[in-house]
Order: structure tokens, then sequence, then C-alpha cells
């Protein structure tokens, strides 16, 4: 499949790996690359720049396809070394990378001057418009349905992919909803050139995570996930359990004299707890509402040849047939 995303890229397949916290490590990111689609490791899951290095030095062990570095500006006191991080990127010679989080404009000449395609992510058109704005080469529509950090306009992919395809001219990828064929050819067809998918490569026999976090998964439904910290403007998209239950109930009896500090223990730090060690009920972490459509737990090559081979079914069989 040919689309500007893919020849942007220089992949076979216009399918992305999201980055995630603690799950984009080499063994998934390399994976996806040899399938056909674009790996993601996660900088800052690395914890230090060197360790990025030493990320990226594995996963060129594990591929000879390109791969992306997912780099995430956090709005934190005590910023992360941004430009350290960019330079073990360059100098690993990643020439993908995908941002998100706070805008990159302040980093973009270190990223451009090494020739390194940029992707933002946004969940808006007006955060799009700027990305496309200060130079990133494409950009990723989060819609409400995705995982993790959905912004505060609640605005789905139905209705921001049609926009962002009438107002933008960079290539465009479709971030959240999407699972299987049937979501990718529906963001091609509202205007995406290509998808990101997270939850659904963190449902995989590839993913680095424990076996107790995929089973969760596939034993959710499309109702089993929940909105938190929306009092404090930083909404994110988690799946249900008691430790969310009890942050939502705190998040209730606080009201607007919520304060981070309320709610702390049940979102920092759960993450290597729950993805390494499977302690799913350990506080809230993310997931998106494609859990809903995710009842199997194949190899990351059997997804997507699965999708791809689907897609080109119903592209050239059921829709085809509609206007005969």
């Amino acid at each position: 499949m040919k689309t500007r995303i893919t020849e942007l890229f220089g992949i076979r397949y216009p399918i992305m790996q999201g980055g995630m916290h603690h799950v984009g490590y080499a063994e998934l990111a390399s994976a996806v690359s040899n399938a056909g689609g674009l790996g993601t490791i996660t900088a800052l899951t690395m914890g230090t720049p060197e360790n990025l290095s030493k990320e990226i030095r594995r996963c060129r062990d594990m591929t000879d396809q390109p791969f992306a570095v997912n780099l995430t500006f956090l709005p934190a006191f005590a910023l992360p070394p941004y430009a350290e991080y960019i330079s073990a990127i360059r100098e690993g010679g990643v020439r993908i990378v995908e941002t998100a989080g706070r805008s990159p404009e302040e980093f973009m000449p270190l990223l451009k001057d090494a020739g390194i395609k940029v992707i933002h992510k946004c969940t808006s058109i007006r955060h799009a418009i700027k990305a496309q704005t200060i130079g990133c080469d494409a950009v990723s529509v989060d819609g409400f349905e995705c995982g993790g950090h959905p912004g505060e306009d609640d605005i789905p992919n139905m209705i921001l992919l049609p926009l962002a395809a009438s107002q933008l001219s960079v290539p465009i990828v479709a971030s959240g909803g999407v699972a299987d064929a049937r979501g990718m050819v529906a963001c091609l067809a509202l205007g995406a050139d290509g998808v990101n998918m997270g939850t659904r490569f963190l449902v995989t026999r590839d993913a680095p995570v424990h076996q107790r976090v995929k089973d969760a998964l596939v034993a959710a439904t499309e109702r089993d996930t929940r909105l938190i910290m929306r009092p404090l403007r930083n909404t994110e998209r988690v799946l249900h359990n008691d430790s969310v239950e009890r942050l939502l109930q705190i998040e209730k009896e606080k009201g607007s004299a919520l304060h981070i500090s309320d709610i702390i223990g049940m979102v920092a730090s759960v993450y290597p707890r729950v993805m390494q060690q499977g302690e799913v009920e350990a506080g809230a972490w993310s997931c998106g509402l494609t859990v809903g459509l995710i009842n199997d737990i194949p190899s990351v090559k059997e997804l997507i040849d699965r999708i791809m081979a689907e897609a080109e079914e119903i592209v050239r069989g059921r829709l085809s047939g509609c206007f005969s």
C-alpha cells in the first residue's frame, strides 16, 4: 500500500505503533518495523539519554527497517534533559521522531538540522495547524477514543480527521479508535494517510509486558474505560479497576479543590508495577476504547498481515460492490 505516510517514512504499510510508557522497547518497535509498519521506542521510559542510546542500538540489532523514537515534552517543573535525548536520537541515526505533549517548537532546529522527520501528536485542529506551521513533517490526530491523554475538547476522529484533511497540507496519521482493518479503511476514507495503534499493539505476543496486562485487556469491553483527572484539565483515558474507582471518588469528593497531590499515588510510578510485574490493580494505566474490539493476542506480524489482507478485501470487495 502506498500513501503519503509510507512515502514519508519509507515503510511498507501505513501503520504506526504509538509511543507507550514502559511498553515502547526495542522488542515491540522492531517487531512492528519488521512487519512493515513503523515501530516506536519511548524515550522517557528509558530514564536517561544514555539508556536511550543503548535501546536504539538494541533495536538496530533486531531490525534493518526504519523505526521512530517518541519524545514527550512534559509540563513539569523538573524537565528531562531534552537536548541530550535528542543528541542520543541523532547519534543513533534515527530519522523519525514522534513528539507529544507540549509544542516541540523549541527543539525543532535540533531535530531538523539532523534531517529528522517530525510527526507531532495533536488532539485539536488548532494544535495540528500550529504543528504544521512550525515545520512538523506530519501530524498524528488523536481523537477522543484514544488511550492516554485525549485533550479537553472531546472530539472524536469521525470529526477531527475530515477537518484536519481540509485544513492541513502535511500527511495525517489517525490515532485513537483503530484496532483492525475496518478502522484503518475508515480513517483513510476520512482523510488520513495512515493510522497509529497503541492498545492493539499492547495486546500482542511481541509486547514486552506481563501476560496479566494482556489478559485484562482481552477480557475488557468497550464500556471498561474511564476518564480521570478531568478537573485538573489533564484528562486521561484508562482501564477501569478498583484503584481507578477510588481515584474517581476522591475527585468527586474534592471537587474544585482537587490537587494532583490528592491522587498522585494512583497515577505516578504505577507503570513498572503494571506492565512488568502484572499488578493490573496497582493504579490507573492508559487504555483506549479499542479495547472493546480486541479478543485475541496475535504476534505483531500476524496482526499487521491480517489488517492489510482484510483492508484490501473491504476496499476491493465490500466497498466496490456498493457502486456496482
